[in-house]
């Protein structure tokens, strides 16, 4: 997928609006998906993104989140923690199927189908140009930032 056109992105936001890549007007798009709101990791992951954002603005890059939680569900995340950026909801996990991130995986023993918690960054021309795979979620939004500043500096 590295190199290759993004797959689309039509689905609902946190206020039920379609929505799709096309809307973002940065030149990069960071596309984060999640497995679920109002969890630890999810919550500190989205945090940290949200300390982020102006720097994340100054280095021209929109900031998307996915899961497959209802609109609603995003909306109330969204006022809880303040997040600035927009959330989409994939109900039937096409998009998350698309990006390769609906896998299965193991906890206590038991096998599931669920989110593998992954950003994609897209450039102007909406073409893959990086991808973290099992991101830590403290971590994860100065990896973006530290790899944007690389970009700007090349």
């Amino acid at each position: 997928m590295l190199g290759q056109h993004a797959p689309s992105v039509n689905l609902p936001n946190q206020d039920g609006e379609p929505f799709s890549l096309q809307q973002c007007s940065k030149q990069f798009v960071l596309v984060y998906f999640y497995p679920k709101d109002m969890t630890p990791g999810c919550t500190t992951q989205a945090c940290e993104l949200s300390e982020a954002w102006s720097s994340l603005m100054s280095l021209n890059c929109d900031v998307i989140g996915i899961s497959k939680d209802s609109p609603k569900r995003h909306r109330q995340f969204i006022d809880k923690y303040q997040l600035p950026f927009t959330l989409l909801s994939d109900p039937d996990g096409a998009v998350c199927d698309a990006y390769g991130v609906w896998i299965q995986k193991s906890m206590f023993g038991k096998r599931y189908m669920g989110i593998e918690r992954s950003s994609f960054l897209l450039d102007a021309d909406r073409l893959v140009c990086q991808i973290w795979r099992k991101v830590k979620p403290a971590e994860h939004a100065q990896q973006v930032l530290s790899y944007l500043e690389a970009a700007q500096r090349s």
